[in-house]
């Protein structure tokens, strides 16, 4: 019964990961316009300070509840950090989120999900296979516009800052429980071989054409030039 029940399960999620797979380059145009879109609205945005001095950014675009079903997988997005010299994004590497409190299902069933990555520990995490946060890594519920500064002292203890937009409105949202980890799938099918996010967010990987719109977007908002 429950080897059947295995394969009605394996025959149902195989379409969706094949799917999801081969889904990278669209999917890497829609952050670059969920961040677009959430920037061009200063009063409403990620706080530019704090955006300048991340040093990596994750971005999982139309977070939808209805993939916690399948799997319990949460979404996929992507992460990109600076360069070396602190000048510019990387080539973006993928990521996907899973499980996490009731909070991350708050607004609505759809959703953007944005973090700040504040320093190098929360970096080394970040780019490891696998992480929790919450447990491995610190995380708080980013600020939102203009407030920032008087908001920020208290959370500049968090390695991680996070936010989410759903049905328009852009709030800090609290991520603790939730586990987070590369994707290998959509790695392959960015850059047509298996590659480890560390890899491409170093500088050894030239962006894909298809990364062109967003790192054109987080260029526009913090370059450090």
């Amino acid at each position: 019964m429950k080897l059947r029940l295995f394969a009605a399960l394996t025959a149902t999620l195989l379409p969706f990961t094949a799917s999801a797979a081969s889904d990278a380059p669209k999917r890497l145009q829609t952050a670059a316009e969920a961040f677009k879109e959430v920037m061009g609205i200063p009063d409403k945005s990620i706080p530019q300070d704090l955006l300048e001095k991340a040093q990596c950014i994750v971005i999982i675009p139309d977070l939808k509840k209805g993939a916690f079903i399948v799997g319990g997988k949460y979404g996929k997005g992507f992460v990109s950090c600076r360069k070396k010299d602190g000048v510019g994004w990387s080539a973006p590497g993928s990521v996907r989120i899973e499980g996490g409190s009731v909070g991350f299902q708050i607004g609505g069933s759809e959703m953007d999900v944005f973090m700040l990555v504040m320093n190098d520990r929360g970096m080394d995490r970040l780019l490891s296979d696998k992480f929790t946060l919450g447990a491995d890594a610190t995380v708080a519920a980013g600020p939102v516009g203009r407030v920032a500064q008087a908001e920020t002292d208290a959370r500049m203890t968090a390695e991680i800052l996070a936010w989410s937009r759903a049905r328009g409105l852009f709030a800090g949202i609290a991520l603790n429980g939730a586990t987070m980890r590369e994707d290998e799938d959509w790695n392959q099918d960015l850059y047509g071989k298996p590659l480890k996010n560390r890899e491409i967010v170093s500088g050894s990987v030239a962006p894909t054409k298809s990364a062109a719109p967003l790192l054109r977007e987080l260029d526009r908002y913090s370059s450090r030039k």
